[in-house]
């Protein structure tokens, strides 16, 4: 692995802009199991039934026990040394932006100042009637559904299945991928489309992928160039420091 580690990071020192894609994996080691691995909320919650925008609209409360159930994991959930790394990462001036496919902020709450959310971001909810803003709490979601002071329910400001991404964080992303050097994709197996269609986007731009993910994905054989096998914050960690170290 340290071979890896040096080449990642020479990688990294050699081939600017560097973009990073991360997914449900990176979460994990905060206490956020992914979506669809053991002990996943989707173990627990069909998400045809929980997680689609129909699903929502035609029983709000019902959805909102499993929103109310993920937004107190993630409020509970600190950032841990992978996401640490990247923002540091970007401090020292080796990483340009992160694209992320998480909805808990923790990019933001490490250190990281460019982060484009392709997912949203259920710190915040949105209300269905009069379109006002408000941040997350405890006492907020006391109540399911919760609701605005005007009356009208509210929804986290997220992508919920079958609907579109937001516009401008897309539009990002694919300029972004389109014009990196390099593309660290971390914590993903990039099987969810639009999302799945940025490193193969970087990839046809001549941009250098490198993987850090537990396992192989469908990536590893076809678009990676550089595999790392193991956990993000030990790989980003001694990454980190080995670009430090080669640095004048």
């Amino acid at each position: 692995m340290e071979r890896l580690i040096r080449r990642a990071a020479a990688t990294i020192r050699g081939y600017p802009p560097v973009i990073v894609l991360t997914g449900a994996g990176i979460s994990a080691e905060s206490g956020i199991a992914t979506f669809r691995g053991k002990g996943g909320i989707w173990s627990r919650y069909n998400p045809e039934e929980y997680a689609t925008i129909d699903a929502f609209m035609q029983n709000p409360a019902r959805v909102w026990r499993m929103l109310k159930e993920f937004a107190q994991i993630t409020m509970e959930a600190q950032p841990n040394l992978a996401h640490i790394a990247l923002a540091e990462l970007e401090a020292i001036g080796h990483l340009s932006v992160v694209i992320t496919q998480n909805i808990d902020s923790p990019h933001q709450r490490a250190g990281s100042q460019q982060v484009i959310e392709l997912h949203g971001n259920n710190r915040w909810l949105i209300c269905l009637k009069c379109g006002k803003r408000h941040r997350v709490s405890q006492s907020l979601i006391e109540e399911i559904p919760p609701r605005c002071p005007c009356g009208g329910i509210l929804r986290p400001d997220v992508v919920f299945f079958h609907e579109s991404l937001p516009h401008d964080a897309y539009q990002q992303a694919v300029e972004k991928s389109q014009q990196c050097g390099c593309m660290l994709v971390i914590g993903t197996s990039v099987q969810i489309f639009p999302a799945s269609l940025m490193p193969v986007l970087a990839r046809q731009h001549d941009a250098i992928i490198i993987e850090i993910n537990p396992e192989e994905s469908h990536l590893t054989n076809e678009v990676s160039d550089i595999f790392i096998e193991g956990k993000a914050s030990d790989i980003l960690t001694r990454i980190v420091e080995e670009i430090k170290r080669l640095s004048p």
